[in-house]
């Protein structure tokens, strides 16, 4: 599987759009500004047709230290999760439609 980056993104969106590429590149850093403000004021990204991006709080919770085996309380972090709408989901062949299980299609 090969990853997109953000260079691929900016030359698809000036293709498509006929934009130049340094104000597809403006587009591109526009919306990732967006997204991470959103973040950083707790609240979720939906994106209708694709999916919604949501922070979460992992609670502490005790684990254990791999090296030394030792107990520790592991702090509490925010996450963000991905959960890809019933349309992308039916575009990728994932049509169990279970939300429990994160999208894989395995039950």
């Amino acid at each position: 599987m090969r990853t997109v980056t953000r260079a691929e993104i900016v030359a698809q969106i000036g293709a498509r759009s006929g934009l130049p590429r340094a104000e597809s590149a403006r587009v591109v850093e526009a919306l990732l500004y967006l997204m991470k403000a959103a973040f950083d004021q707790d609240r979720s990204l939906k994106i209708a047709g694709f999916g919604t991006f949501q922070l979460r709080i992992k609670a502490a919770r005790w684990g254990r230290n791999p090296q030394t085996a030792e107990r520790m309380i592991i702090a509490p972090r925010r996450v963000l999760t991905f959960k890809p709408s019933a349309l992308l989901r039916m575009r990728l062949g994932d049509e169990s439609g279970d939300p429990g299980d994160g999208g894989s299609g395995r039950a």
